[in-house]
């Protein structure tokens, strides 16, 4: 039987899997690197170091110039002015992937509750997601600073599980990285992966997960099949 089969809910991630979000990262973080001093940096840098949350990115972002010892010391600076940056430009410069507003059609036309957990801000993922049209999808939307820990860690998913009040094995998590991955296996949830997100770098063939899909129509179609 497949993992896949008595789905009744699905769990999408937001940077990599429904919106191309670089482009925002890129605009906002050279924004604060310029407030202190530092060159820009490239779209293809940013994107290893996204999906761990807003403190690991800025973080890793000081990090290309600065000892820890340094990057502690401007850590509060730095948050202050990234922050203020991405609040400015939030979704501007971001853009749909394929197949998402199709994806999550095709999931609620056949019946599955969707939530959105994210390791991004709530602050920064609530107006995004209405700004890009994807607000109306989701019951109940987790940012990155909403619960004591984020992704890889499985309390969100486990969290929405308890809001939906279905057992793991019916809500499949869909996202493009190892985060995602981990984050499922750890909660008990069926979980599949789009292969254009970030990742860290890493090749997704190489995260454990229930199947690569090429988008969230794909997902939606594949769910429905084995349902």
């Amino acid at each position: 039987m497949s993992v896949l089969a008595g789905a009744r809910a699905a769990i999408i991630d937001l940077d990599g899997t429904m919106l191309d979000t670089i482009p925002d990262f890129h605009v906002a973080l050279n924004g604060m690197r310029a407030e202190l001093d530092l060159q820009p940096i490239s779209q293809d840098q940013i994107a290893l170091m996204v999906g761990k949350g807003s403190e690991n990115l800025i973080r890793s972002v000081l990090g290309l110039d600065w000892d820890a010892a340094r990057v502690e010391a401007h850590f509060e600076t730095a948050m202050d002015a990234y922050q203020r940056h991405y609040l400015s430009i939030n979704g501007n410069h971001s853009t749909l992937y394929p197949g998402v507003i199709e994806g999550l059609t095709a999931m609620k036309a056949q019946g599955l509750r969707l939530a959105c957990v994210t390791n991004k801000p709530q602050s920064f993922t609530t107006p995004l997601l209405k700004l890009k049209g994807l607000d109306g999808f989701f019951e109940v939307v987790y940012g990155g600073d909403s619960l004591p820990r984020k992704k890889p860690d499985p309390l969100p998913l486990q969290t929405v599980c308890a809001d939906f009040g279905l057992a793991p094995a019916q809500v499949v998590a869909i996202g493009d990285s190892s985060n995602d991955a981990q984050a499922a296996r750890a909660a008990g949830c069926p979980v599949l992966t789009v292969p254009y997100g970030y990742n860290h770098g890493e090749a997704i063939h190489k995260t454990d997960s229930d199947g690569i899909v090429a988008t969230l129509l794909d997902a939606a179609n594949l769910i429905r099949s084995h349902n």
